[in-house]
């Protein structure tokens, strides 16, 4: 259903969602506010929303109603009322350019509620505007929110009685992303962007040697504007949308970003192909029984590739190293890039060259199509750190210009996704996640994370967590340590994340000595597709436990995970098909609890509608593959 109308005729228009749960009223009197009511409950308070201009999965059903809002100006706003979900968008229609001095957007609770916030931290240089967007969640009331802080989305309103609230932006082209802080009102958020860069210099992080010079990698803005952007007159602008869910495990199974994004600008892309990677980083080189010293040099990458190849898994990464971290032709004479690739050609494995994004933005029209022509597959481009309008705007373009090459982008230091995979189908990677990679050097509580961002950060899309770790620990026997690292939680919660998280470019984080020390575990890994054609949310609760089915070329994967604390499920396989299937199970061992790598392989014959009671130990977690047998 769509419908246009002036705010000269209207002061307020209802519109319901397809099966009429959801009501957005849009106040037009004196200003544009929006609200929101689910099965008769205020969920949204009337909030104003303005723009203020300078006068210079494999199938998604997307279903909504449609409301045009046309005001003076050639300017007006957009909404939808999906059945879970309410999104407004502004547009304008002049020519010429436009500048953006600020974007008002609020979203106004009816009460103090409880709330996940992933605040902002870990700044560059002292700048709020540049930071690695890693952020674990802070659960506290929305009045409690920290004063002068702004906080990333996606961010979780906890309403009670088992209704959630989550807050998303999509569709975020050549425009800031938004952040969120506390309004003035006392009871909600205002969107919150970067100023515009009008002078910028290289500081922040050090990679050492790799800096050529020491000056640091990170672009820092040292000047801004006094407005947002700077934009074409004739435009859409990021949809600000709310889901609303009455079960948690509804937000596992949530595709509005998808939904909103721009569509695919790809013609071809059978070149796509997502797998998982053996990565160098986060094991340290930690090798064992070889005959070269481990390292960044050209036998590790062979010995990765050989494990590659002997474990079903597609790719390699070459991390910082391989190149001046400034000048991505100054190369690592220890490192034979060519060698590398051409090896990995032999073996069926592709290799992607990690670089950092000033690099990227300076050489990439003389890097892509170099590397490109010796076969690399791709780039993981880290140390963006940034989302005002230029940074938003590059990811576009790299990806643009990586497409035409055939090159696929794994996006790492970003923020949040938004829909550019759906755009550009070969960014088949995205950070802006506190990772498995921060929490081997901190104690902080990854079980609860683990089992938080399901519900929150992978509904903006894929991300890029790192996971795989075979060293496992308890809370007492954790150590925070950079060479051998180990994670919180059992073996099975790192099985389990394969099938749970979404991640098309999956790591093999630990080191390929590890991996076939543990081999049994590694097939099972290994065994698992990064992409699929189907999910099943089972069951789950914000930051206490989740469990999820997914389904690839007839196959069903089963995933479950829990906090710290040990609990008992039960799982309802009425998503299979009629017949008889065999279930191949890792499970917690008796002793999980307190030594983490315990866990107990089993084969279970199961049927449709079967209902299989299982046992998570503290930060445990559960795996099977399901296919069919008869």
């Amino acid at each position: 259903m769509s419908k246009t109308i002036s705010p000269r005729k209207y002061q307020s228009y209802d519109v319901k969602s397809p099966n009429g749960a959801i009501v957005l009223r849009v106040e037009t009197k004196d200003k544009l506010r929006w609200a929101v009511q689910h099965k008769g409950e205020p969920v949204i308070e009337p909030s104003p929303i303005a723009l203020a201009i300078h006068f210079r999965r494999a199938v998604v059903k997307d279903r909504y109603t449609h409301l045009f809002i046309q005001c003076e100006d050639d300017f007006g706003v957009e909404f939808r009322v999906y059945d879970d979900a309410v999104a407004y968008r502004f547009f304008i229609q002049r020519p010429g350019e436009l500048v953006i001095a600020n974007e008002e957007a609020n979203f106004n609770f009816t009460a103090d509620h409880h709330a996940f916030i992933p605040y902002l931290r870990d700044y560059r240089e002292g700048q709020i505007f540049v930071s690695s967007f890693e952020s674990p969640y802070t659960e506290q009331k929305l009045s409690e929110f920290m004063p002068g802080a702004v906080a990333i989305l996606p961010l979780l309103v906890d309403m009670g009685n088992g209704k959630k609230v989550v807050i998303l932006e999509a569709d975020l082209e050549d425009y800031p992303g938004m952040y969120l802080n506390f309004n003035p009102t006392g009871s909600g958020f205002q969107g919150v962007y970067a100023p515009y860069p009008l002078d910028v210099r290289l500081g922040g992080a050090h990679l050492g040697e790799l800096d050529g010079g020491g000056e640091g990698i990170n672009v820092i803005p040292t000047r801004r504007a006094d407005y947002i952007a700077k934009t074409a007159g004739a435009r859409t602008f990021p949809w600000r949308v709310i889901v609303i869910s009455e079960a948690d495990k509804d937000l596992l199974n949530n595709d509005i970003v998808q939904k909103l994004a721009s569509p695919p600008r790809l013609d071809d892309v059978s070149w796509i192909v997502p797998g998982q990677v053996a990565w160098d980083w986060w094991n340290d080189y930690n090798l064992t029984h070889v005959d070269f010293r481990a390292g960044m040099n050209t036998p590790t990458f062979k010995y990765y590739i050989d494990f590659a190849a002997a474990n079903r898994a597609k790719y390699i990464i070459i991390d910082a190293g391989w190149s001046a971290g400034l000048d991505l032709t100054k190369l690592n004479p220890n490192v034979n890039v060519p060698e590398i690739v051409a090896y990995g050609k032999e073996k069926g494995i592709g290799v992607i060259l990690w670089a950092t994004w000033y690099a990227i933005t300076q050489q990439m029209h003389e890097v892509f199509p170099k590397y490109a022509a010796i076969g690399v597959k791709g780039w993981k481009i880290d140390f963006i750190d940034r989302n005002d309008q230029i940074a938003v705007a590059s990811t576009y373009e790299i990806a643009k210009l990586a497409a035409e090459y055939k090159l696929m982008v794994d996006y790492h230091g970003v923020f949040k996704p938004t829909g550019l995979q759906r755009t550009y189908p070969n960014v088949v990677g995205y950070e802006g996640v506190y990772g498995l990679e921060n929490f081997k050097w901190a104690d902080m509580d990854a079980p609860r994370y683990a089992v938080t961002i399901p519900y929150t950060r992978n509904m903006a899309g894929p991300m890029d967590y790192t996971s795989g770790a075979m060293i496992n620990a308890t809370q007492a026997d954790f150590k925070a340590r950079n060479h051998a690292p180990m994670s919180k939680g059992t073996r099975c919660h790192q099985l389990a994340q394969y099938v749970v998280f979404e991640v098309p470019i999956q790591m093999l984080s630990d080191s390929p000595t590890l991996y076939m020390r543990e081999q049994e575990c590694t097939d099972f890994i290994t065994s698992i597709p990064t992409v699929f054609d189907e999910t099943v949310p089972l069951d789950g609760k914000v930051g206490e436990y989740v469990a999820i089915a997914r389904q690839k070329d007839g196959i069903w994967y089963v995933g479950a995970m829990t906090n710290w604390e040990a609990r008992e499920l039960t799982l309802d396989l009425a998503f299979l098909e009629e017949g008889h299937y065999q279930a191949v199970v890792f499970k917690d061992g008796v002793n999980a609890d307190r030594e983490a790598t315990d866990y107990k392989k089993e084969v279970l014959t199961v049927t449709a509608g079967h209902r299989l009671k299982i046992h998570l130990s503290n930060g445990g977690g559960w795996a099977a593959r399901i296919e069919k047998t008869k």
